[in-house]
């Protein structure tokens, strides 16, 4: 019985614990509420770095900013044209697999070659030409064939 006792003092403490937390809270809110400021107080400003401040910023240090410098959404595309076929020497190639790479011979870049878009069968060291176009992982070679 005299566990049973304990035990229930210890659940009415834990309890008004509870109780003394949760009013202590309610008085916190209520000190730093927002209500009944006025509109001034409530303005958050920009600095010349980007951060926000409660100042507003000198206006001696203001920029102008052209509306067309704006830039919305993605980058342009640079569309400038390429050499359409290139040339390059195969630095591995897995049959068993079906893909290498092809060593650009200007660029000096790895391309990435799939046996889909072969002409004829390759090996390690062939001359070969080819062109690229954009894969999920990069450049890829297509229409690739062995040089004479």
């Amino acid at each position: 019985m005299g566990q049973e006792t304990s035990a229930k003092k210890e659940k009415e403490a834990k309890r008004i614990k509870n109780r003394k937390e949760k009013e202590q809270k309610k008085e916190d809110r209520k000190t730093n509420n927002n209500k009944g400021k006025s509109l001034e107080e409530m303005f958050a400003y920009v600095d010349e770095n980007g951060n926000l401040s409660s100042v507003p910023a000198n206006a001696e240090k203001r920029k102008e900013i052209n509306l067309e410098d704006i830039q919305l959404g993605a980058a342009k595309v640079d569309n400038t044209p390429r050499e359409v076929v290139r040339s390059g020497v195969v630095t591995y190639f897995n049959d068993a697999k079906g893909y290498g790479f092809i060593n650009d011979l200007k660029s000096q870049e790895s391309v990435f070659v799939h046996i889909n878009q072969l002409s004829q069968p390759l090996k390690e060291r062939d001359r070969v030409t080819f062109e690229t176009e954009n894969g999920p992982k990069g450049l890829n070679a297509i229409k690739v064939k062995k040089a004479v």
